[in-house]
């Protein structure tokens, strides 16, 4: 079989499933992945013999992508802030708007200046790595409650020659006694079971719940929480920085209305969507 045919092959194996502009961003992903081809290559290099173990790479590429496996699972990899992390079913894939969210915090940051940082819920690290990267003299630390995703953050530091401590613990019940943090950041859980019925089969069916959803009467669970930490944890005129859910902006940013904050600064992102909060400690 020729490239051609595999493309017409995968294609059709697609069609009804996936808009047509979208499979063939998948096989030209799949393609960088498995034969190091890019765009140019797969129309210069169509007559090119694959191997049938290659077939077999894209045959089951198709059946998972049947099943709305998001093609980041698929290929094991993802872009964040222009580095490469690794990511699977135990984290959720990056967002666009959280790329947002950590170019917010550089903006305000001093690379010069060796700040300590905690991450809260970090998945796959993508938050905490990405500052380590563009904050080199600072020390990062990530908290997640879940062992399997603190091992994805250490492989992606590793990956980005980046270090990183991990703290294994639930926030809901974690006390901090010996640390004190210039930065706090957090993309904890913020969707509600009632908007699941919104959400596409490939984010549905394949992220964790345990990082996406929350009860409908408790949406503010982890944004509360990570406040009151956060009156203790914080050194004076540190930021606390949050993704929130954008159906309940004003709701978030009034849990800053005791004295321990000030300057609190509700953001839209670049879909307009009241999306990230920040907030100065007294």
């Amino acid at each position: 079989m020729q490239l051609k045919a595999l493309q017409d092959f995968f294609q059709n194996g697609l069609l009804g499933y996936y808009p047509k502009e979208e499979i063939t961003s998948f096989f030209n992903l799949l393609c960088e992945d498995r034969l190091n081809f890019k765009r140019i290559d797969i129309s210069l290099k169509a007559e090119t013999h694959i191997t049938p173990d290659t077939f077999e790479f894209f045959e089951a590429a198709i059946g998972r992508l049947l099943e709305y496996e998001p093609i980041q699972y698929i290929l094991g990899t993802t872009s964040f802030y222009g580095l490469d992390f690794s990511v699977n079913s135990k984290v959720l894939i990056p967002r666009p708007e959280t790329e947002e969210l950590v170019a917010w915090i550089l903006k305000d940051a001093n690379p010069n200046q060796p700040l300590k940082i905690l991450d809260i819920g970090s998945g796959s690290g993508c938050i905490a790595i990405s500052l380590a990267k563009y904050l080199p003299q600072a020390a990062v630390y990530a908290l997640d409650v879940s062992p399997e995703a603190l091992s994805v953050v250490q492989q992606n530091a590793q990956q980005n020659k980046v270090q990183i401590t991990g703290i294994e613990a639930n926030v809901l019940e974690w006390t901090n006694a010996d640390r004190s943090f210039d930065i706090i950041v957090s993309n904890p859980p913020y969707v509600r079971e009632l908007e699941k019925e919104f959400m596409a089969p490939n984010v549905l069916e394949h992220e964790p719940h345990l990082a996406l959803f929350v009860e409908n009467d408790a949406p503010l669970l982890f944004y509360k929480a990570i406040v009151e930490l956060s009156n203790l944890t914080l050194k004076k005129d540190g930021l606390l920085y949050f993704e929130i859910n954008e159906y309940l902006g004003e709701e978030t940013k009034a849990l800053f209305s005791s004295d321990h904050f000030e300057d609190v600064q509700l953001k839209t992102d670049i879909f307009t969507k009241p999306r990230l909060i920040r907030a100065k400690k007294r």
